[in-house]
């Protein structure tokens, strides 16, 4: 294995919980498999995956602490929903905590969450990987999106943002919708529509 990606993987592993390390590692392999699938730098999406949640393990409080701190501005949603700030500050530890300067991987793991439109390829198989890994096993549609991811990646995107926004609306005591994740999947939406 490459020597930053295990150097990386040793540190997390003392970082985060064994269940979080467990989903990390699970996210790289199945990033590098969509990766080789679809014929993107494999050793970008295994870095992108293994630090996607880098900053989960960091309490609300302090999230918002090292945010404010570093200049990181958050969106209303964030703040209402301190989970969803995981994302931003990821990248920004990827950078200065792991040395990683690839854009690329840096915006991986900043949209890996909400989504955005017009994600690009590393975009979306970080996006998938996160929801399909194999230790995931409550999602609705879960053995339909984890089909669909190598066969037609944004129809897989498409039914995900889908099912998130359902479940996060039966389930609005989970946190407010982020307005990021709807604009995704608006976006995802004309892009089918436009195809048929």
């Amino acid at each position: 294995m490459d020597e930053q990606i295990h150097a990386i993987e040793k540190e997390l592993k003392k970082e985060l919980t064994k269940e979080r390390f467990e989903h990390t590692r699970g996210v790289m392999y199945t990033a590098a498999c969509l990766a080789m699938r679809y014929g993107c730098d494999m050793r970008k999406a295994m870095l992108a995956g293994l630090l996607h949640d880098c900053a989960k393990h960091i309490p609300n409080e302090k999230k918002l602490k090292l945010c404010k701190k570093n200049h990181i501005e958050l969106t209303q949603a964030e703040l209402d929903n301190p989970s969803l700030i995981h994302a931003k500050l990821g990248a920004f530890l990827a950078k200065n905590q792991y040395d990683i300067e690839d854009s690329d991987i840096l915006h991986a793991i900043r949209v890996h969450t909400t989504g955005a439109p017009e994600m690009n390829l590393l975009d979306k198989i970080i996006f998938l990987a996160d929801y399909i890994e194999p230790n995931r096993n409550k999602a609705k549609n879960l053995s339909i999106i984890r089909e669909l991811a190598f066969q037609d990646i944004d129809k897989a995107i498409l039914q995900n943002l889908s099912d998130t926004l359902r479940y996060l609306d039966e389930n609005k005591e989970k946190g407010s919708i982020d307005p990021m994740t709807l604009q995704t999947y608006e976006y995802y939406k004309q892009e089918a529509d436009n195809d048929k």
